[in-house]
């Protein structure tokens, strides 16, 4: 539970933290005027820190007002949160504004979409980056800092670098529509995807539930949907994750998913898996890790289906957990352009 901020510490907090307090308190009316006159940047930097501020007593609030020479009696304690602060600007700002700035701040650690670019591991961000256009990748690595650039440089492909690095050569200063576009680009296409925090439609939350069930609860289910709505049978059933799924993954993903999975419960989940999910994973180890999961999947002998289901959705769940860190690449079931997860 947030500590509720009282009047003896007020003078403690920060310029930014005052000003969320503040606009929390004078609410839209009349803060509108004040909205309108910031700009995106910054709009993004006080809706950070009125989403984080948490409870702020009413002797706190009155204090604050005292300081911005504003004396106000009657406000009551507020809660600075992600709901209240969305709720707050969708009354002063259009849609679209208001779900870009919550995506901002709710996404990956960072105070802009360039910082949180740099907590994104470097494998996944070139991953997208290589299908850039080659100026594209230029800017980007101008913007963040050198060490995670130089990350992302050394995972690029080697010709498609060295192009990088001579469109960064001969790029003077940026102008600021260009930035702009890049910037808007990797929101949309990019960032937005790897946050995870768009609105989810109810069948992907019907899919994640089932992910979770047994294969004989899933068909069984999925055939009685199928009965009643095939449409929405066949949505849930091609945003279903499973485990034969992970045959999607780079070589680069199997082996981080090996290095963070407990070797019993791969070997159990292995004895339930294709000949080409087996192949994939066996090629990613080196032979002698491969000769030992092949003994200790021999040594199981018969094994329940339902120990396998379990083991195999722990896998899923792990990789899950992983493409949301920014560490892995997961692709859609449908096979087309990788996605991030």
């Amino acid at each position: 539970m947030d500590t509720q901020i009282e009047i003896a510490e007020v003078a403690k907090m920060s310029g930014p933290q005052k000003a969320a307090a503040f606009m929390l308190a004078i609410g839209e009316e009349h803060g509108r005027g004040i909205w309108e006159l910031l700009t995106d940047d910054e709009v993004k930097e006080l809706s950070q820190h009125m989403s984080k501020l948490g409870p702020v007593s009413a002797d706190a609030v009155e204090e604050l007002f005292v300081e911005f020479a504003s004396m106000v009696s009657t406000v009551g304690k507020l809660n600075g949160s992600f709901d209240n602060t969305e709720r707050l600007l969708r009354k002063l700002l259009p849609d679209d504004r208001v779900h870009q700035i919550m995506d901002e701040i709710r996404g990956p650690a960072g105070r802009t979409m360039w910082d949180k670019l740099g907590n994104v591991n470097e494998v996944v961000l070139a991953s997208y980056l290589k299908n850039e256009y080659p100026q594209t990748v230029a800017v980007v690595l101008q913007k963040i800092k050198p060490e995670h650039a130089a990350r992302v440089l050394s995972v690029l492909p080697e010709d498609f670098s060295m192009e990088v690095i001579m469109r960064m050569l001969r790029m003077e200063s940026v102008q600021k529509d260009i930035l702009d576009k890049v910037e808007q680009t990797l929101r949309v296409e990019f960032m937005n995807n790897l946050a995870r925090t768009s609105q989810r439609d109810s069948h992907e939350t019907i899919a994640e539930i089932f992910n979770f069930l047994d294969r004989s609860a899933e068909s069984r289910f999925l055939s009685a949907l199928e009965d009643r709505n095939r449409d929405s049978a066949e949505r849930i059933r091609a945003l279903m994750f499973t485990f034969e799924d992970l045959a999607k993954l780079d070589p680069s993903g199997v082996q981080t998913l090996l290095r963070n999975v407990d070797k019993d419960r791969l070997a159990l989940a292995m004895k339930g898996a294709s000949d080409t999910l087996r192949d994939l994973f066996f090629s990613n180890m080196s032979e002698r890790a491969a000769k030992i999961l092949r003994e200790d999947m021999e040594a199981m002998g018969p094994v329940r289906l339902r120990d396998v289901d379990e083991a195999q959705m722990e896998m899923v769940n792990k990789a899950k957990d992983l493409a949301e860190a920014g560490e892995i690449l997961l692709s859609d079931n449908k096979g087309e352009d990788e996605l991030i997860y």
